[in-house]
């Protein structure tokens, strides 16, 4: 895992062929206007931020991508961490960061300027190993409770989507999973690749195959910062095409995730 990571810091500093034209001051100001990049970074989805085991610091895709936004902005970084989106879009009313790397949903887009997506991952279902739920679609029945982090993509999802089972809202992903397992509740959702991984430290508990809902994560700022995010969703379409995102996910060690298809933009 070292391993990866000090790939990962090499490929950041060394990747060539991404440093872009000098960005206009308006994107500079919009983007950072203490004059450092404030990112906000999720330690809760582990596919796309890790926190380093010696240092601390941020790793994966989402801090690259946001080092190497600030480095060509111009300015220093400082990173704001979190163990829940839903923490994330709360501290936004604080006025907490600047950038921040969310899934896209109506809720978070009113107040949220969202990019297209970089990295698109898949939202899953834990039942008991003995459960008589077979597909996501028996999932959405009476008397079936499911665990999930409060604010979390598939939580505003399933708020949408669910008629006839009952939420059970956690502070994150970790706590709901922990109160699925205490309460014996009958379902549990999450991110598909923690999912499996906690099925496979728990041997009573099953994953159901394919997926409830496609997660499209992106880059965000707060609305009415217009030249700053037409300045990010170029930069995103630059890192999908050029295989940074790929690389960083590669080096991060998170192969099972795909990077998103192309997005228009203005």
């Amino acid at each position: 895992m070292l391993k990866a990571f000090a790939s990962l810091a090499l490929l950041v500093s060394s990747l060539t062929g991404v440093m872009a034209e000098s960005v206009p001051s308006n994107v500079v100001s919009e983007l950072a206007p203490s004059g450092t990049l404030r990112v906000a970074i999720n330690f809760g989805n582990t596919v796309l931020a890790q926190k380093d085991p010696v240092s601390g610091e941020p790793r994966g895709v989402s801090a690259a991508l946001a080092r190497e936004l600030a480095k060509r902005l111009g300015v220093p970084i400082t990173f704001v961490t979190f163990d829940a989106a839903g923490k994330v879009f709360d501290a936004l009313k604080q006025g907490a960061w600047d950038i921040a790397f969310m899934a896209i949903d109506p809720v978070r887009a009113a107040e949220i300027s969202f990019t297209g997506p970089y990295v698109v991952i898949e939202g899953a279902y834990a039942v008991p190993i003995d459960s008589a739920l077979r597909t996501n679609e028996d999932v959405d029945r009476d008397g079936v409770r499911i665990a999930v982090a409060r604010g979390s993509a598939y939580d505003l999802f399933l708020t949408r989507a669910i008629k006839n089972a009952k939420l059970v809202r956690e502070p994150s992903g970790p706590q709901a999973l922990a109160k699925f397992i205490e309460d014996g509740l009958e379902a549990a959702a999450g991110v598909k690749q923690p999912i499996i991984a906690f099925a496979k430290e728990h041997p009573d508990v099953r994953v159901i195959p394919g997926r409830f809902m496609v997660i499209e994560q992106a880059m965000g700022t707060p609305k009415g910062r217009d030249n700053g995010v037409r300045y990010l969703r170029r930069f995103v379409e630059e890192m999908k095409a050029s295989g940074f995102v790929a690389d960083a996910l590669k080096a991060s060690g998170q192969v099972d995730a795909a990077v998103a298809p192309p997005s228009p933009v203005e």
